[in-house]
């Protein structure tokens, strides 16, 4: 897994992240990721983008990932929102 951090880390983990999976989830997902967009890239892996409010809430993100049996890439905290 690469650790990569881009910017600075608000306190408490507060921020916006990306996180990429391996395979396609669409659109429907967006209800089980309720505070992230899932938007499906062309080679066939998926990425998660949103503003999380803390580190539990990323790690929330990241439990589901791993009940789902899905393989994390990478997450990466990102500047500013988009």
């Amino acid at each position: 897994m690469n650790h990569e951090q881009i910017g600075t880390t608000e306190p408490g983990g507060s921020g916006f992240y990306e996180i990429r999976i391996e395979g396609v989830l669409d659109e429907r997902w967006d209800d089980y990721f309720s505070d992230l967009s899932v938007s499906p890239v062309s080679s066939g892996q998926t990425l998660l983008t949103g503003r999380l409010p803390d580190q539990a809430a990323l790690h929330g993100v990241l439990k589901k990932l791993r009940d789902l049996g899905l393989v994390l890439i990478y997450v990466r905290q990102v500047d500013g929102a988009r």
